[in-house]
């Protein structure tokens, strides 16, 4: 499932750390592929990538992830990439089908008699009415 070799990079300058050179080198790193040309994943998890991931990709089908975390234009690229990798690692796990589960009649029938015990009691604690 390496499908590094499709994702390209956008890069621009960055905020936060880094002193002097903060409005100079370019660290910000956008990584960006294109799940529907890809060739590493069946249509099926195209589809499933692109149903789970539609709210982080563009209008043209482009999968977008920033990092702008280190101060190095490498290790944002790294940290990117990494990202990426676990977001469709996540899109692609298939959830368990719930199995509805039946109450048996037996808890059904305890927990009606205590209801039924607890308000024989909270009766028994009220003031005879003088009928």
């Amino acid at each position: 499932m390496d499908f590094s070799s499709e994702i390209w990079f956008r890069t621009s300058r960055s905020g936060g750390k880094g002193g002097q050179n903060v409005n100079k080198v370019e660290t910000a790193v956008e990584a960006l592929w294109m799940p529907a040309a890809s060739r590493f994943f069946t249509d099926e998890e195209k589809a499933r990538i692109a149903e789970k991931l539609a709210a982080r990709m563009n209008e043209e089908g482009v999968l977008v992830v920033k990092c702008t975390e280190a101060r190095t234009q490498l290790e944002n690229k790294e940290k990117a990439v990494a990202k990426m990798h676990t977001i469709v690692a996540r899109s692609l796990v298939v959830p368990k089908k719930r199995k509805p589960t039946i109450i048996p009649r037996a808890v059904k029938e305890k927990r009606l008699n205590d209801k039924k015990v607890a308000s024989q009691k909270k009766e028994m604690r009220r003031k005879p009415t003088g009928e």
